[in-house]
């Protein structure tokens, strides 16, 4: 009964305006009309629980029902959540400044709680460190993200981002020049999700390189575009952004994407593996780290991680993450 609520819900909530482009682009793709295509979406929406956006993302329009089947989609990653984190746990990663606390020996750097602290020290802070990252609490996807500058008029911009719901003010992070390289107008993290098991054990589950693409953030939503990496840190796939499109080189820098080796990348595996089991009742989460000057860092964890999984075109063997995790969970 719950699965058929949270179906109906979902069919009632879909931004059908939306659809119906996302579709039309779809049948550009398949040369087959538009409606078809929404009566599919709606049919894997019932069937699997997917998204009209999973449906597009993942490309069921290319597989056969054995084949969807495989695919982690919106509903099962909810069900996940519900079923491994706790509820009132899971506030400790929406906090961005509670976080920063509780994970200070993973973040490795400096901050401070701009509700704790008065102009003065705000600036004291900006200016040790010249450009700072202001961030408000349950944001996600590179929304609620604000940079300031040593040369900025820091009084009005204290004012303006307390006013704003800003609680957080971090030290810039400084890339690994090896990831510069790729792009260095953002930093380009990983998304590295692990699943603490019924034995305790740490499963890393799935690792993407998030790439920032014209723009100081490198998240999906907001211009940047993934590839997925392997178990030796080694970028597998070209990146694909939110329209689509695939770079083997990134568009900007022309560094070669796929074959990219992700530097310290067994130290990042270690450094997510220590921190999932900090708080145990959240045994289910999607870390963003980055490479610094200083070695992996953790930009922040995700209670609820986005799904991540190749596209079928990219993969001959059409299989999605759901198997894996089935390994791992009761699904």
């Amino acid at each position: 009964m719950k699965r058929f609520v949270f179906i109906l819900k979902r069919i009632k909530d879909f931004d059908y305006r939306r659809m119906f482009v996302v579709a039309k682009k779809i049948g550009k793709i398949t040369h087959k009309p538009s409606l078809f295509i929404v009566f599919d979406m709606l049919y894997c929406a019932v069937k699997f629980g997917a998204g009209y956006m999973d449906y597009f993302e993942f490309e069921f329009y290319l597989l056969n029902n054995s084949e969807r089947q495989t695919y982690l989609t919106v509903e099962m990653n909810n069900r996940i959540i519900a079923n491994y984190n706790d509820k009132e746990s899971m506030k400790k990663f929406k906090d961005k400044a509670e976080f920063d606390e509780i994970f200070k020996d993973f973040i490795k750097r400096d901050f401070i709680n701009l509700s704790k602290v008065d102009d003065s020290e705000f600036a004291s802070f900006v200016k040790k460190y010249h450009v700072a990252v202001a961030k408000k609490p349950n944001t996600m996807g590179g929304k609620g993200i604000y940079f300031v500058e040593e040369r900025d008029d820091l009084n009005l911009a204290f004012n303006k981002l307390v006013a704003d719901g800003y609680t957080l003010l971090e030290e810039y992070i400084k890339q690994d020049e090896r990831m510069n390289v790729l792009y260095g107008k953002s930093v380009n993290s990983l998304r590295m999700i692990t699943f603490v098991d019924d034995l305790g054990d740490v499963q890393l589950l799935n690792v993407v390189l998030k790439i920032g693409n014209g723009g100081r953030v490198d998240n999906f939503s907001s211009g940047g575009m993934y590839a997925f990496v392997n178990e030796d840190g080694e970028v597998i796939t070209p990146a694909i952004d939110e329209e689509g499109n695939r770079y083997s080189n990134h568009p900007l820098t022309g560094t070669a994407i796929v074959g990219f080796v992700i530097p310290e990348f067994s130290e990042a595996v270690k450094l997510v593996k220590k921190a999932a089991l900090v708080i145990k009742e959240v045994r289910y989460i999607g870390w963003d780290v980055a490479i610094s000057q200083n070695g992996p860092m953790i930009l922040e964890g995700n209670e609820y991680s986005g799904i991540f999984q190749k596209k079928p075109s990219l993969s001959k063997e059409k299989v999605g993450l759901l198997p894996l995790y089935q390994k791992y969970m009761k699904l």
